[in-house]
């Protein structure tokens, strides 16, 4: 492991650090925001956060303001890049010219189809390895939180439902909800899982919910002038498939907001409040 870049932040210090992810057969970067309090030798609990298509570790830490809400909660940020990648292409990870198939766009599944399945092994990486990784290397407690914005949403929820007892906490931004519904879901899916339908429901938070044995509480965020609400979205779905199936959700939509960082950065102060009550507050 090598550490690229490392920044005093809010009396904490940003950092990325770039390490063989065996999992994915490549190298990943990774956002790690040490708090105040763990520069003092406290162990803090942790928040992962999932990035969506077309981004890379850096969108969240550059642009969400997260640095300074950690920093009052005494929580550690994980914030890994989105996908395999193969900037020299000496390792033969696939791609897709498309922004939201292929590198930085690997939604967070465990890909079965060649050439994906490769090294598209995301889910197995950040629900297992990623942990494992931070929790030898960084003041952690066993106290886990996720969260993501928009393919990122999508891998959040689906990674808690399908990880019972591995984490505290979920929350999502502008979450992919139904991706078996939609075009961007059917999109990758077919690519990384294949043509039946049926194998898809795995990795559907409006499926999975339905028979969730953790029921952690919900906490989604949907701006109401998100250009891609109608079509790609569809919180409604997850209102519904929780409202049937009496899971805890809170879902709440924002006039005049869209699907930009300028929203997650308008509601992330809640959210870090929403994971501090169940990860522990280490100021």
């Amino acid at each position: 492991m090598e550490r690229i870049e490392h920044h005093a932040c809010f009396g904490g210090r940003q950092e990325v650090w770039r390490h063989a992810a065996a999992s994915l057969g490549c190298d990943m970067n990774v956002g790690v925001y040490l708090p105040p309090a763990a520069l003092r030798g406290r162990r803090c609990g942790v928040l992962y956060w999932l990035s969506g298509l077309s981004c890379t570790e850096q969108n969240f830490i550059t642009k969400a303001g997260a640095q300074q809400h950690a920093a009052r909660h005494g929580l550690i940020v994980v914030a890994p890049d989105t996908s395999p990648r193969d900037p020299d292409a000496s390792l033969g990870v696939a791609d897709d010219p498309a922004y939201d198939l292929g590198q930085g766009a690997g939604f967070y599944v465990d890909a079965t189809e060649a050439p994906w399945s490769a090294h598209y092994r995301m889910q197995s990486y950040v629900a297992q390895e990623l942990p494992a990784w931070v929790e030898a290397h960084f003041p952690t407690t066993d106290a886990r939180g996720i969260s993501g914005h928009s393919m990122g949403g999508h891998g959040a929820l689906v990674t808690a439902l399908r990880n019972p007892g591995r984490y505290r906490s979920v929350s999502a931004f502008a979450p992919i909800v139904a991706p078996s519904r939609v075009p961007w879901g059917r999109k990758a899916f077919t690519a990384y899982l294949g043509s039946d339908a049926e194998r898809w429901r795995a990795w559907d938070a409006v499926e999975l919910v339905a028979h969730a044995t953790q029921r952690l509480p919900l906490l989604v965020d949907q701006g109401g002038d998100d250009p891609f609400l109608d079509e790609q979205l569809r919180p409604q779905l997850l209102r519904e498939a929780c409202e049937a199936s009496g899971h805890a959700l809170e879902l709440r939509v924002h006039p005049g907001y869209d699907h930009s960082y300028y929203f997650v950065a308008s509601f992330l102060g809640d959210h870090f409040e929403h994971h501090a009550r169940h990860l522990g507050d280490a100021r």
